[in-house]
Parts: C-alpha cells; structure tokens; sequence
C-alpha cells in the first residue's frame, strides 16, 4: 500500500521497487548482451540501457538526474477532439516529483543513448514496454457516488427520483456508522484506481465523518482526487436528511480543513495537491434556499474551491425543480442565482438542457459531466453532447455509479459512443468515417480521438486541471495507465498479440497502435490496466494486485532476455 504521508514525490519503498523492474534490455540489431555478466559485444550501435551505460560512461560525466524515471515505447497523448499523437518509439522522462521532464518522439533504438545524453540522462534507469504495450493518460471520473458502489447493478427498473428512494437513499444512510463506511470506501477507492482512473470526483454521503473516512483513504492510496460531503435538508427521508442548514454548513466548513489538512500546498508549488474539497450541494432538490445561499456564500469566499452538482437529468426532476424555485429563468439559473455556476462548476448529466441553459453555462465557463451510462440505465434521456461541444462547453465523462453500473471510464467511453450514435441516428445522419475529421459534433458519431479526449483532457479541463493533467507535456504530472493488449492479459474479449509482429514501417507502426488504442477502448477492461501511475508513483492496475508493490512483479511471465526491438 503506498506511504499515506507521500503525496508529490515516490516513497524510498516505490523506488527501491522500481529498481526491481529495469533489468529488460534494449538493444539494436547486432548487439549482444548476457545480462547475467552485463558482457558487451557490438558491431553496429550503443545500448540505451541503465546498468550498461554504468559501465560504458566515466563517473564524472554522470549526470544528477540519475533517479529520475524513464519510459521507452509506444505512448498516446490526446491532443485535442479530432487528433492524438501515436508515437510508437517515444521516450518519456518523469523527475523524481513524479512531473514529467521532457519527451521526444519517434526515436529509434540506435539513437536512444545519443538522445538520453543530450538532455543530460546519461545514467538513468529505462522502463522498456514490449509490443502490446503502451502509455496514455490516466483516466478522469468528473462524477460518481463512492457509497453507491455496493448497488451496482440494480435498481434499473426505476427512474431518477423512485430509484433515490428505493435504493440510494436506503444504503447511503447506512454511512453513519463510521466502520461500515471505511471498509466500504477502502474496495471502492482500489477498484476505481485500478479500473485507470487517475483522478475523480466524489460525492459522498451526508455524514461528516464517513466523508473524512472516504479523504483519508483516497490520500491514502494515492489517487487524485476530490471529495464532497453531499448537502441535502429537504425532500429526503426522516432517516436520511439533514437537520438545518446551519448544521449542513458547519459540517461542509469542517470537512474543507479536514481535507485542507491531509496535503498543505507548498507555498511556491505551482500544482495543486491530490485530495482537495469540493461543494456538493446534492441537487436543487434537495437544498433549500438559505441551504443554497450559504452555499453561495461559502464558494465566493473561496475561489479556487470546486463545486458539483446534478442538473437536468430526469423529466420529472426538472419539474419539480421549477416548482420549487419559481423565480429561476430555467434549471441552470437556480444554480446562477445562488452563485454556484462559475468556472469550476461541474454539472452532471445536463440530458435536457435548453438552448438558454447551454449559452449560461457556456458564459459562466462551468463544465459538464456526461454519464450515458446512468443516462441509459435510469432511462432519463440521451444528452446531446455534441450540442454542448459545438457551444465550446467543457464536456468530460463519469460513470455515476450506480445510475451507471461500472466504475470504469472504458464503459463510458463506451456508451458516450453509442449515445453520440443515437444522436446521429435520430438526425437522420448516417454513419461516417469523416465525422473524424470534422470539427462540428452535433448529432454525429463521437470519433476515438473525441472519446480518448472527453476521457482524459476534456475531464481535466472539466475540474480545473488542464495545466496539470489530461495529457502528457513537459511540466504536467505524470498520471498515466500502462495498457497492455496481449494475449497474456487475459481478457477474452481483446484480439490480442500473442507473439511479436514482423518489423514495420514507421506509419505502419503508429497505424498498429491506433489500432490497438482502439481495441482497448472497446473491449478492454481493468485485466488490460497493467500499472497506474499518480503523480509519478505506482499506485495500481493489474501487477499492483498481484505483487502489492513489489514492481518486480511487473516482470511475472515476460522474457527478459536481450532480444532485438
């Protein structure tokens, strides 16, 4: 489990761990190397290889960065809707904070210790990925209810506000006990880590110290994050409510400094610690209007402080909303009113927004979390994201469990294409292959640069963390999802590689990975997530559950042998 005290830079356990791993070789064509005696031989080039560069460079040319952290292979990074860089030869530096230092493309084996030298990497380790294998961002959930996760999978027979009643309601109020609820956070927060989502947005429960309970652990185990305790004193249950606004205030107000105080910034840090507090006022059902107020209140005091909440998901909900709060123009004006829309705002669902709706959000810079998946299963509607995209409304993706039934982005991903699809259908558009290239979105397919994008830099942009991650660039944090494809993976459904290709061309090679990307993204899931990285750390996927953090384990069944590239 990783040091619950170490949150920027990797603890001396992870890096001893990561020594375990470097012992794959890179080599070029005619180079031999025994790696039991490190014996060298060649006729052709130099290796790109830290225990051999040891030996090959004079101690006094070493440079200091030597425990920095260096990927070698295919790597993935969204650039923008309709585009990402496919770089099947990319090496990719990550300093010892866990801040990416630089990457470069396209470098070929027999270039790789002229390249490492030139940006004074002469005596780093090296982390080899084999065909197969590949590096994107992590993934970012801009919405889901940590205590729901135990009822994935029912309740698909009601709509919103039945469903709350029958079974959310029910199983959130057993979060008062304070034991209940760390055991359950503590599988709820692993699962996601490992499901690939490097950063997510929490709602929690009503109950103060449950919600510390869910902050601890998530900064415990190394995951991004925010985390809000939800705010609810009317239409809930007598078990299950609020008792005042005041109370409801005083508790948000605790659990801001509780939060505040698990990762204190540095005062000259430009990024921002990985478990932060956010607002949740639950719906605007649930609030009252002095709730709502003080809510205001409380956000205008505290800029940088995130806000989520639920908007227009279910026909029925919005009605309701308009009888409560009959002065607002629409749904998003009751947010406005109260001074909880702005650029940090995050609005989940948004399936039946008006045009006026849209050009409000749009105006006060708030984001939007599409959940197609609860969108389905709660049969509350398709959302026109393409709509919202064409407005140049920030759009990211969540699984809002349970309304959705998996704590994977992979199902997000999946239904936001199918719901793009519906959309497309329903405007009488036929599928097309050009709908990649466009630029326009509304009522057309959602391409795999689009869906790779909403997953990863649209949801960073979506909670404020466009600088920092969503993709990978010199500076940013290196919060990234070693994917792998292989047969060895063991997931039925992936055709995978099961040995090792002929040698390509160069864009052949990128159109492999393209392809490969695109596989994972349909039919991958949590056995295809070989290793999650937070902030430069080794925090999950499919080896951290097998070796508890030993990195050695990331070798089990590879061959490490020297072998041409």
């Amino acid at each position: 489990m990783p040091n619950p005290g170490q949150t920027s830079a990797r603890s001396p356990t992870q890096a001893q761990g990561l020594q375990n791993l470097y012992g794959e070789v890179i080599r070029a064509p005619g180079l031999k190397i025994e790696t039991s005696s490190a014996s060298i031989s060649s006729s052709l080039c130099t290796v790109a290889f830290a225990a051999i560069i040891l030996l090959l460079v004079p101690e006094k040319e070493m440079s200091p960065t030597a425990k920095s952290t260096i990927f070698y292979g295919s790597v993935i990074n969204p650039i923008s809707l309709v585009s990402y860089s496919a770089s099947p030869l990319c090496l990719l530096a990550v300093d010892t904070l866990g801040n990416i230092d630089w990457l470069v493309d396209d470098v070929e084996p027999h270039n790789l210790q002229e390249t490492l030298a030139s940006k004074g990497y002469i005596d780093s380790e090296v982390i080899a990925l084999r065909e197969g294998e590949f590096i994107i961002p992590g993934f970012i959930d801009t919405h889901t209810h940590a205590p729901q996760v135990p009822n994935m999978g029912t309740g698909g027979q009601y709509q919103l506000l039945d469903w709350l009643e029958n079974v959310t309601f029910p199983t959130e109020s057993k979060f008062a006990d304070v034991n209940f609820a760390r055991k359950t956070y503590e599988s709820v927060v692993r699962r996601a880590i490992d499901s690939g989502t490097t950063t997510c947005c929490y709602y929690g429960t009503l109950h103060l110290e449950a919600t510390k309970a869910l902050a601890d652990i998530v900064h415990a185990f190394g995951q991004r994050a925010f985390v809000g305790k939800c705010n609810m004193n009317r239409n809930c249950p007598g078990h299950y409510i609020e008792a005042s606004q005041e109370d409801s205030i005083a508790d948000t107000q605790a659990l801001i400094s509780y939060i505040r105080s698990l990762s204190p910034q540095p005062e000259l840090s430009t990024q921002e610690p990985l478990v932060q507090p956010i607002l949740t006022p639950r719906f605007a059902i649930s609030c009252t209007d002095d709730l709502l107020s003080s809510l205001g209140d409380l956000a205008s005091s505290d800029p940088k402080l995130r806000i989520q909440t639920h908007i227009s998901e279910n026909k029925s909900e919005i009605s309701f909303t308009h009888k409560l709060f009959p002065s607002a123009p629409n749904y998003a004006g009751v947010y406005d009113m109260f001074g909880l829309l702005r650029q940090n705002t995050i609005l989940a669902h948004a399936v039946h927004l008006t045009e006026d709706e849209v050009d409000l959000i749009k105006s006060r810079d708030a984001g939007i979390s599409h959940c197609p998946t609860s969108n389905f299963n709660l049969s509350s509607g398709v959302a026109p994201i393409g709509v919202y995209l064409d407005k140049g409304v920030k759009v990211g993706l969540g699984t809002d469990v349970s309304g959705g039934f998996s704590v994977s982005i992979l199902n997000a991903i999946q239904n936001a294409s199918i719901s793009a699809k519906i959309c497309s259908l329903q405007a009488g558009n036929s599928a097309s292959s050009e709908s990649a290239k466009s630029t326009s979105f509304a009522n057309k397919q959602l391409s795999i640069p689009s869906l790779l994008y909403l997953a990863t830099a649209g949801g960073a942009a979506v909670c404020g963390l466009e600088k920092q991650v969503g993709s990978f660039a010199a500076g940013k944090s290196f919060d990234a999802l070693i994917v792998n494809v292989r047969d060895e993976a063991g997931n039925p459904t992936i055709w995978g590689l099961n040995g090792t290709s002929p040698q390509l061309a160069a864009e052949d090679k990128k159109k492999l990975l393209e392809g490969w990307l695109e596989r994972f993204l349909f039919c991958g899931d949590d056995r295809n997530i070989e290793r999650v990285y937070v902030q430069g750390a080794f925090v999950g996927g499919r080896t951290y559950r097998r070796g508890r953090m030993d990195d050695s384990s990331f070798l089990v069944g590879r061959d490490t042998s020297p072998k041409l590239i």
